[in-house]
């Protein structure tokens, strides 16, 4: 996963490209941006190429995140739900949610395409509010405990969750704050109070575990 953000890194130039060459990309038109540049910039039959390589790579990776979610779908809710359901229905079931889940991813590309980006845009949050105690967790003596992880991971999440739904920046929220905190992105910020009160938590919390094992008479003479 790490490798695969490296190449995301070449989506955004795409973007910014398109930003600069083919301004005024407006609603739907903003999904055929690289097709736009493509055809500003290269011959037809190269076009032709070009869509031929998006469309595998969009079946591929597609097909697989589609299979995983009706996986998930079937054995962590509906397996929970039911836990005596044997393992060959739950595999019908799997494969019943497939098309299912596809038509409805559909349904959003079509008509909900700011959402989908909203999705996405917290999805990657997401996924970096697990670094910080990932990092503590490489640690000979690690200062972090689960609550503490578990509560800056929440803290981190709702605030990306909070400014990617309300499309909120720190120049919105914090209109007379200095430009430097104006420009800060979301993630930064919710990267940094996760990890305060992460740390915050786990020193309360290890505290209270270490006092929890004491023997009882050394706790009399403290």
């Amino acid at each position: 996963m790490p490798l695969y953000q490296i190449v995301l890194v070449f989506i955004l130039f795409i973007g910014f490209t398109a930003v600069l060459q083919i301004p005024n990309l407006q609603g739907t038109a903003t999904d055929l941006a690289l097709f736009k540049i493509a055809k500003a910039s290269l011959p037809p039959w190269f076009v032709g190429v070009i869509g031929a390589a998006g469309l595998l790579a969009a079946l591929i990776p597609c097909s697989l995140l589609i299979l995983t979610a009706a996986t998930l779908l079937s054995k962590n809710i509906y397996k929970q739900m039911k836990p005596d359901t044997p393992d060959k229905k739950l595999a019908k079931i799997t494969r019943i949610l497939v098309p299912i889940i596809a038509i409805v991813s559909l349904i959003f590309t079509f008509y909900g395409g700011n959402t989908m980006v909203a999705l996405l845009t917290m999805a990657y949050s997401f996924v970096l509010q697990l670094f910080p105690p990932l990092a503590f967790s490489l640690m000979k003596k690690n200062p972090v405990s689960k609550m503490g992880a578990s509560i800056g991971m929440i803290a981190g999440v709702s605030i990306v969750a909070y400014q990617t739904l309300a499309g909120t920046t720190m120049a919105t929220m914090f209109p007379r704050a200095p430009h430097l905190i104006q420009d800060l992105d979301i993630g930064v910020v919710a990267i940094t109070v996760n990890t305060i009160v992460m740390l915050a938590v786990s020193l309360f919390t290890k505290k209270a575990v270490a006092v929890q094992k004491e023997p009882i008479g050394q706790t009399g003479n403290l």
